[in-house]
C-alpha cells in the first residue's frame, strides 16, 4: 500500500475539521476542499481543541504536525491526494455528483471513503471511476478523539479496499468496525436511532424532559456502555447461566409495549419544547467550552479503561504503541558518529505544564527524561516486539538537577550520554536543553535495570540491545563526565565549638 502522506477532505465542516485535526496531529498534510468563508478559522479552533485533548489524553511525545492547505474545488484537494475523506452533507445527489468529480482526478489507486452517517456506499458509487475503491468510512463527533470508524463497501468495491482504509484508520489512532453486510444506517446509528426516538417520544408524550433522560443514560447504563456494550452487560445480569438465563427471566418484557420505534411527528410544539430543554440544559455555556468538557469527559473515560486494557482503553493503548514508535523511528547511525551524546527526543513545553510562576512544573521534567530513555531504548532495539518477548528495563534511581527556568512553549532536547553497561544495568545521563539557544536547563542521572517481564526479576539484556549499547558507551568514554555525575545531596555540618 503506498504510504499515505496527504489526504483530501472534500467538506470542512463538523466532521471535517474533526478529520483534519486527528489527520495534521498524526503528522499526516491536509488539502481540504470548502468554499465557505471561515474554514480555515474553524478549523484552527477545532485543532486548539483537538491539542488541548491529546495533551491530556497521553504523555506520547508529540510529533512534527501536518500542513493544512484549504483549496476551492473538490478536483484540486483529489488530485494531491494519497486517500480521500468524502464529509458533505447527508444528499446523495450532492454526495454522488462530488464523489464523481474528485474520483476523476485522483489517481486511479487512491481509496476514496464516505463519512455517511446512513447511505449505502453502493449508491455513492454510481457516478465513481475505478467504483471498486469507495467505502464508507463513518466516524464519530469529535473524530479527533472518537476511536470508532464503521467501514462498509458497497456492491462495487474491490475485496481488498476495506482492508487498505482499516490499515490507514488503525495507524491515525482509530479503532474500524467491518460491517459484513451493507445496511442503511450501519451499526451504531441504527442503535443511536432507536433510543433518540423513543426519546422524542417521552419529551412528546410529558413523561420525562431532555436532561431527565440524559441523567437516565450518563448515570446509569451509558456507564456499562462506556466498555461492555449491551450483549455483554446483559450476559452479567442472567448471572451464572448467562444469556440464557436472562432471556428467560427478561426476554417476556419484549412483547410488552414499553417502547415506541415509530419517530413521533416533529411538530412545532415538540421542537420548541426540546429546543427549550436543551437551552436549559447548557445553562449559557458556549459550544466550544461545552465541547471542551465533553473532551475532557472522553479522555477521562479512555484513560480509566486503558488501565485495564479494556474497550477504548486498549484502542488508546494501541495507539500509543504507535505514536511512540514515530516520535522514536530514528534510523541507527554507524558507530563513528555515535562519539557525542545522542540527541533523540525533542519537544516544546506545554502551557499546561507550567506553574503559577510561568516555568515548568518539577513532575514535567522527569516526565521529559522519561522520553528521553524511551528514545534511547527504542534507538537500540526495545521496541513492542521486545517487550511482548518479555524484555524491558526499569528505571530503579533517578537524580535530577534543576539548572535553568523554562518557559510555555519553549523547545527542548534531550541529549543521551551512556555512562556504562553491563549485562542488567544501565547507566545514563540526560542533560535537557533548550532547542534554539543551547542553555543547559537540567540534567538526570539514571540508572536503569533490565527484567524479564514474564518472571518479574533482572535479567540479561538481549545479546543485540547490550552490544549496541556497549558500543555507544563505548564511543561515550571519550567524553568528559560531568561533576555533578554519583553526586548525592548533602547539607554541610554547622562548624563544632566557639570562634
Amino acid at each position: 500500500m503506498t504510504e499515505i502522506r496527504t489526504v483530501g477532505l472534500l467538506g470542512g465542516g463538523v466532521i471535517g475539521a474533526g478529520w483534519a485535526a486527528r489527520l495534521l496531529l498524526n503528522g499526516v498534510d491536509v488539502v481540504v476542499a470548502d468554499k465557505a468563508a471561515g474554514t480555515e478559522a474553524a478549523i484552527a479552533e477545532v485543532m486548539n481543541n483537538a491539542r488541548r485533548a491529546y495533551r491530556n489524553l497521553t504523555l506520547c511525545p508529540p510529533g512534527a504536525e501536518g500542513g493544512l492547505t484549504i483549496v476551492q474545488s473538490v478536483e484540486a484537494a483529489a488530485e494531491a491526494a494519497d486517500f480521500i475523506q468524502e464529509n458533505l452533507p447527508e444528499d446523495q445527489d450532492l454526495k454522488t455528483a462530488l464523489l464523481g468529480r474528485a474520483s476523476r482526478a485522483a489517481r486511479p489507486d487512491v481509496v476514496i471513503a464516505s463519512s455517511t452517517s446512513g447511505l449505502r456506499p453502493t449508491a455513492l458509487q454510481a457516478d465513481i471511476t475505478e467504483p471498486g475503491r469507495l467505502v464508507v468510512g463513518h466516524p464519530f463527533n469529535p473524530v479527533y478523539l472518537m476511536p470508532l470508524v464503521e467501514i462498509c463497501g458497497g456492491v462495487e468495491t474491490s475485496p481488498h479496499v476495506p482492508g487498505r482504509a482499516a490499515d490507514f484508520y488503525r495507524s491515525i489512532g482509530l479503532h474500524p468496525l467491518m460491517l459484513k453486510t451493507e445496511i442503511d444506517g450501519f451499526i451504531a446509528d441504527r442503535l443511536m436511532e432507536a433510543l433518540w426516538r423513543e426519546a422524542l417520544h417521552m419529551i412528546n408524550d410529558d413523561v420525562a424532559t431532555a436532561a431527565d433522560i440524559d441523567d437516565a443514560i450518563r448515570f446509569g447504563p451509558g456507564l456499562r456502555w462506556a466498555f461492555m456494550g449491551t450483549f455483554l452487560t446483559y450476559r452479567l445480569a442472567g448471572g451464572g447461566a448467562g444469556m440464557r438465563h436472562f432471556l428467560a427471566q427478561f426476554g417476556p418484557a419484549l412483547k410488552l409495549p414499553w417502547s415506541k420505534l415509530e419517530a413521533p411527528e416533529l411538530t412545532d410544539d415538540l421542537i420548541e419544547r426540546l429546543a427549550g430543554q436543551s437551552d436549559d440544559q447548557a445553562a449559557g455555556q458556549s459550544t466550544r467550552s461545552l465541547e471542551r468538557l465533553r473532551d475532557d469527559c472522553l479522555v477521562a473515560v479512555m484513560q480509566g479503561l486503558k488501565r485495564h486494557d479494556f474497550g477504548a482503553g486498549r484502542a488508546l493503548k494501541q495507539y500509543e504503541e504507535i505514536l511512540y514508535e514515530r516520535a522514536h523511528q530514528t534510523e541507527m547511525v554507524p558507530d563513528e558518529k555515535i562519539d557525542a551524546p545522542l540527541v533523540l527526543h525533542q519537544s516544546r513545553v506545554a502551557a499546561e505544564w507550567v506553574d503559577y510562576n510561568g516555568h515548568m512544573t518539577e513532575s514535567r521534567y522527569l516526565h521529559v527524561f522519561g522520553d528521553g530513555t524511551d528514545a534511547l531504548l527504542r534507538f537500540v532495539g526495545i521496541d513492542s516486539a521486545y517487550h511482548v518477548a518479555g524484555g524491558s528495563y526499569y528505571t530503579v534511581e533517578t537524580h535530577i538537577m534543576n539548572l535553568a527556568e523554562v518557559s510555555a512553549d519553549a523547545p527542548i532536547e534531550v541529549r543521551s550520554h551512556v555512562l556504562g553497561v553491563d549485562d542488567k544495568r544501565l547507566h545514563v545521563l540526560h542533560a535537557l536543553h533548550h532547542g534554539t539557544e543551547g542553555t543547559q536547563l537540567a540534567t538526570a542521572e539514571q540508572m536503569l535495570v533490565h527484567v524479564d517481564t514474564a518472571l518479574g526479576r533482572a535479567a540479561p539484556a538481549r545479546p543485540v540491545v547490550r552490544d549496541r549499547l556497549t558500543a555507544i558507551a563505548e564511543a561515550h568514554s571519550v567524553l568528559d563526565i560531568p561533576n555533578n555525575v554519583g553526586r548525592r545531596i548533602t547539607m554541610p555540618s554547622a562548624p563544632k565549638g566557639g570562634p
